[in-house]
């Protein structure tokens, strides 16, 4: 881990999330300070309640992860499909939604709580109620050799990649965000520098900064290319020659992109311009409880992955779990927070206030 992954909370992180963060760690130090003498000191944040590893149920065999209001994660299984829905704050399980026998591969929850799930070696996916696993829509996207890998739902659609064949699939949404019929997919191919490999292609999905266009990386080459959705046109992003290796899931908070760089156990955390056309790596994260992490999330302040473990046999027994990292917080918010020490102590924590103006503080 470089020396700016240990500190934490994202540019847009809101003022009333970060506020609840410095609350948290306010509130124990009120009742410290009456006990102890006075000077800087190391205060409790909220990072310290949160459980930093959650366990899966044994053979489970995890791939994405997506996380919903208050907290709500939902992990599927490449074994059978099934949806694992656990709280993030607490670690425990809330409910598992049946899945069809079949992988769930990527997954992504939208607003009005739906989760689009790719299917796979099957040429398709699902959507499905998020709290009830009520299958909303089928869709069979293409036949023959074929992974649906990968979603992105943005304001108009869903987007999903497929590893063995160059191109994207549509599910363009009606009004009031309707589901399309099962025959009214689009099938957009890749053109432009999009040049299919052997092995894996077009895995992660995000959309640019700007909303504009869609970030695809290729595993095999490590390259990421910005792909207009109207044309499928794929452009390098230019990142100075860095080359994403066995790049995985994506996730885009404001101008960073995270990159799960799954075999590597490393997250590349990319500085973007907003039309995405170009970026600097920034910082790279690793974490000693990474075991071929495939996908990520965002929670507040913390990135959430699931431990794929690929090239561990998967047996009935084996164990599978979710890690929490925490956020760059110079990547995310620039230079300025770059006096941050790892540890918030009572005056970094004053400082921080002053300069996001959010309160230190909650009376009861």
């Amino acid at each position: 881990m470089t020396p700016m992954s240990g500190r934490i909370v994202a540019r847009t992180l809101s003022a009333a999330a970060l506020g609840a963060l410095l609350m948290a760690a306010a509130i124990p130090a009120a009742h410290a300070a009456s006990q102890a003498p006075p000077g800087p000191q190391a205060l409790p944040t909220l990072p310290n309640i949160l459980p930093e590893v959650i366990a899966l149920p044994d053979g489970f065999q995890p791939e994405g992860i997506t996380i919903g209001p208050r907290g709500t994660a939902y992990v599927g299984s490449l074994a059978d499909g099934d949806i694992y829905v656990f709280s993030v704050i607490t670690g425990e399980e809330i409910t598992t939604l049946e899945g069809p026998g079949t992988p769930s591969v990527g997954l992504k929850i939208d607003n009005r709580g739906r989760l689009f799930i790719a299917g796979g070696p099957t040429g398709g996916a699902r959507v499905v109620d998020a709290a009830t696993g009520e299958i909303l829509q089928n869709y069979t996207f293409t036949e023959g050799p074929t992974f649906v890998n990968d979603v992105v739902v943005t304001h108009e659609a869903a987007w999903f990649t497929d590893s063995q064949q160059a191109q994207l699939y549509k599910l363009p949404f009606g009004p009031g965000g309707a589901l399309p019929e099962p025959d009214a997919i689009e099938i957009l191919p890749l053109s432009g520098d999009w040049e299919q490999q052997q092995g894996f292609n077009a895995n992660g999905i995000a959309e640019t900064p700007n909303h504009q266009a869609l970030l695809v990386v290729q595993s095999s080459t490590g390259i990421l290319f910005r792909v207009d959705p109207e044309t499928g046109a794929a452009t390098a992003v230019d990142l100075g020659g860095y080359l994403l290796t066995n790049g995985d899931g994506l996730l885009v908070v404001g101008r960073t992109l995270y990159v799960v760089q799954n075999q590597l156990n490393t997250v590349a955390v990319i500085r973007l311009d907003p039309a995405g056309t170009s970026g600097e790596l920034v910082d790279q994260i690793t974490d000693p409880d990474f075991d071929v992490p495939t996908t990520i999330a965002k929670f507040g302040a913390w990135l959430y992955l699931p431990n794929a473990r690929f090239g561990t046999p998967p047996t009935p027994d084996t164990e599978y779990s979710v890690v929490r990292i925490n956020q760059c917080f110079v990547a995310c918010f620039g230079p300025k927070f770059a006096w941050l020490p790892d540890a918030l102590t009572e005056d970094a924590l004053r400082r921080l206030h002053s300069e996001v103006h959010v309160p230190l503080s909650i009376n009861p």
